[in-house]
């Protein structure tokens, strides 16, 4: 080859290098990627938990027969709101008032027997004083009347025993509240212990449900700085709709379940309406304060292993994957725990579509927007 072949084809060769390392350079500057990004900052927040919770009637009570018979009437319609002493089922009662008559026959005997004995312990009373008859006929007249008088207890104690049970042939309310389920009929036996039905005093509710021990001293921590409005809680409905009357957390047990670790709070909800019913469900929202706390992004998040990660820019916007511990998860973004803190930028979303190491273009976003 000439020595002007080779130099021609050295010239071309260092052009065409040129030119590649020129465009590879403007497409790695096209694939720049244009992210959101967040600077991480301290404040004071609400932190709002929810616990799934059993509700339950102020008062909810079975109603049961006292005495055998036949039911003769039911008084009222299942789901039905009853007043305190309003009759609910009547038992028939023939076979009580007869009872009830032989029991004052009874004692209208006996107290006629006391009587008879007392005038007789009278009259030998008397007669022992004139030295007429011995002293030990007093003694027995006494003692006759001792059995008598026992007579005329025990025949009280029958008759107010049959009273009783004529007055258990009508099964009243013992309390204003909603009838449940009528399991039976007119007609229907009835033996001492049946199940009538049940009755839920249902003007307030009680909402039961369990908060773990880490969240249980948070709670009492956050409520001994925090005003009264924070012993205020909500309750999420079945629907998933806010009911709209606030409760109260009235107490909480004495001891932790072994199991679970967790324990029992529970919280009163008014319940004017009656909207709320007896063994019905839901979610109690549980607010307590949180000061100098830092808030992540849901968005920003990703896991790894059971591990959460964020990807942190650093000067000159290389995005380095960071590990940090969330101290609660919320609904929109994580409460830190350790592993980040104030100042830092980390990317706010697209984590799934850049990788540890790569430069991106930031676009700034306050912590507000980013949540």
């Amino acid at each position: 080859m000439r020595l002007e072949q080779v130099i021609y084809v050295s010239l071309v060769g260092l052009a065409l290098s040129g030119c590649t390392s020129k465009a590879e350079k403007n497409q790695a500057n096209s694939e720049l990627r244009t992210l959101p990004v967040t600077t991480l900052t301290v404040k004071d927040t609400v932190l709002h938990r929810s616990y799934v919770a059993s509700i339950e009637a102020v008062q909810n009570v079975e109603i049961r027969a006292r005495v055998d018979g036949f039911l003769d009437t039911i008084h009222v319609d299942e789901g039905k709101m009853v007043r305190k002493g309003q009759v609910l089922f009547t038992i028939g009662n023939e076979e009580y008032i007869s009872d009830l008559a032989k029991a004052k026959a009874a004692l209208s005997n006996v107290i006629a027997e006391a009587k008879g004995a007392a005038l007789e312990v009278e009259r030998v009373k008397l007669l022992v004083e004139k030295k007429v008859i011995a002293g030990s006929e007093l003694d027995v007249a006494k003692a006759r009347l001792a059995a008598a008088e026992a007579k005329t207890d025990e025949a009280r104690s029958a008759l107010n025993n049959a009273e009783n049970k004529l007055k258990y042939t009508k099964i009243r309310a013992p309390f204003t509240g909603v009838i449940d389920r009528i399991p039976l009929k007119n007609g229907s036996l009835i033996r001492e212990g049946t199940l009538f039905t049940t009755i839920s005093d249902v003007h307030a509710v009680y909402a039961y449900f369990n908060v773990s021990e880490t969240e249980y001293l948070q709670y009492i921590k956050s409520r001994k700085t925090a005003d009264m409005d924070m012993e205020k809680v909500r309750l999420v409905l079945a629907d998933e709709t806010l009911y709209p009357y606030p409760g109260t957390i009235e107490t909480i047990e004495g001891e932790f379940e072994e199991n679970t670790g967790s324990i029992a709070f529970r919280a009163k909800f008014p319940n004017p309406k009656h909207l709320l019913k007896h063994g019905a469900s839901g979610k109690v929202l549980l607010s307590n304060e949180v000061s100098n706390a830092i808030l992540v992004p849901q968005k920003a998040v990703f896991e790894m292993q059971d591990k959460n990660y964020v990807f942190v820019l650093d000067q000159d916007n290389k995005v380095q994957m960071r590990n940090f511990i969330p101290r609660n998860r919320m609904k929109d973004c994580y409460l830190v725990g350790s592993g980040l803190k104030e100042g830092e930028t980390i990317v706010a979303e697209g984590v799934l579509n850049i990788r540890d190491g790569m430069t991106i273009e930031p676009l700034k976003r306050n912590a507000e927007s980013a949540q």
